[in-house]
């Protein structure tokens, strides 16, 4: 029997034990589908893509019924660093020479309108997620940070961008007091938020807005056709329209998606707080990527605490001790915090791609898919979800440039694409660890 990542590292209806969960303005459970139901579209996912779409499709007039496996927010949308980055996950030159000069910069437009959509819909529905601007992204060697210097260039120079503060290696450590990095630079057009207080909120704002969301409503087969039938255990929907925003959970649901959207797992871990030896992690109050393959990022959350993300895992059962997989790359980043108390440590499944690019497909006339965000998505799940609304409204520009990106399927199908990522993992960390 296949594994179900649904439940294989947690339990049915519940958000896992994170510092996110914690905190956040909870949110009443939603009911299951029972019954027959219809609607103009069904969504299959209740993360930033599904919500989003649902939102902005009943703002437009459509009836719409959202099912989650779970519940809203649950998987990588309620999990991740909350980090909103600029652009696309791919950077600019790698786009260019895999698009084109005209494609590349419709992607770098549609990157930074992704990052205004989430902007705007947290100041119209009045969501408190803890929005702050300033994300930092560093180098661990000279070369890299000069790097990343000629990159913040590029984007000033070739796209305009001029929210770029070059950090030179005195600059980086005052920020941040890491012996790892060597400099680097902080976007400012970027921000970093609580994933799962802005996942709850948008569930909020779709409701209110007249979406039906059944949660605990795991879909179990899709039948194609005009209207689409997708069946759950205790009912089913019939649909002119189907979206399918499942990301890392997608399963057996679609096996297009499967072949070029892989799952994968990633862990933070929650400090205790910090009080005055925040200074020592961060001074000012922005977010942190690094540029290792196997990437750390950090921040401070609201209450003191250093958020780290990062560590290896190869499989897709969680490690039984999430926090020393955490605790390793952290005391690298921060040997002064080698025995810091850890209050919090989870693990989430988000989903990657060939490319590093979300796969934006159309599978059928009146079927459209978006995943495969690949650590970008914050911004780029919530637009997805906008493109596919507007798309399934006869406005497909946006979705149909995300969809050119090509998409290479991951060699050998899903048996074997597991050790292909153990072996490529291995091999890029070891390299972060020599550093070449």
């Amino acid at each position: 029997m296949a594994l179900n990542l649904l439940y294989s590292n947690d339990r049915k209806g519940q958000y896992p034990a994170s510092w996110y969960a914690a905190t956040a303005t909870p949110l009443a459970p939603f009911a299951p589908l029972q019954g027959e139901a219809k609607a103009d579209v069904c969504i299959i996912g209740g993360g930033y893509t599904g919500l989003s779409a649902a939102l902005h499709l009943a703002e437009a007039g459509r009836s719409v019924i959202l099912l989650e496996a779970n519940r809203v927010g649950f998987g990588a949308s309620g999990r991740n660093g909350g980090q909103l980055g600029s652009g696309q996950r791919m950077d600019q030159e790698g786009l260019e020479g895999l698009m084109g000069r005209e494609d590349a910069a419709k992607l770098w437009q549609l990157g930074e309108e992704a990052k205004d959509l989430v902007k705007s819909l947290i100041a119209r529905h009045g969501i408190d997620c803890h929005l702050k601007p300033g994300v930092a992204w560093t180098g661990s060697s000279p070369s890299e940070a000069r790097d990343l210097h000629d990159y913040g260039r590029f984007l000033e120079d070739r796209y305009g961008y001029d929210q770029i503060e070059q950090l030179d290696e005195e600059a980086c450590f005052a920020l941040c007091p890491s012996p790892d990095y060597k400099g680097g630079f902080l976007d400012h057009g970027a921000a970093h938020l609580h994933p799962l207080n802005y996942a709850l909120s948008l569930a909020r704002a779709a409701a209110a807005a007249g979406v039906r969301i059944c949660e605990t409503s795991e879909v179990t087969t899709i039948e194609d056709g005009s209207p689409v039938l997708v069946k759950t255990e205790q009912g089913h929907v019939r649909a002119d329209q189907l979206i399918l925003a499942c990301n890392g959970y997608m399963g057996g649901l679609n096996r297009q998606v499967a072949a070029k959207v892989m799952p994968i797992n990633n862990f933070i871990a929650a400090t205790e707080p910090l009080g005055e030896d925040t200074a020592r992690v961060l001074n000012r109050d922005v977010a942190v990527a690094d540029s290792k393959f196997v990437v750390n990022y950090f921040r401070l959350s609201h209450d003191g605490r250093l958020l780290f993300g990062g560590g290896e895992s190869y499989g897709y059962r969680f490690p039984s001790d999430i926090a020393a997989t955490v605790r390793k790359p952290m005391g690298q980043i921060f040997p002064h915090l080698k025995d810091v108390k850890i209050d919090y440590a989870w693990g989430g499944t988000l989903a990657i791609t060939m490319k590093r690019m979300p796969y934006l497909a159309r599978l059928a006339p009146n079927i459209l898919s978006a995943s495969g965000y690949s650590g970008h998505g914050v911004g780029t799940a919530t637009h997805a979800g906008q493109l596919m609304a507007l798309a399934l409204q006869g406005e497909s520009d946006g979705f149909d440039t995300m969809s050119r990106v090509p998409a290479p399927a991951f060699p050998g199908g899903p048996a074997m694409r597991n050790p292909l990522l153990v072996l490529a993992m291995t091999w890029f960390s070891l390299r972060d660890r020599l550093g070449i």
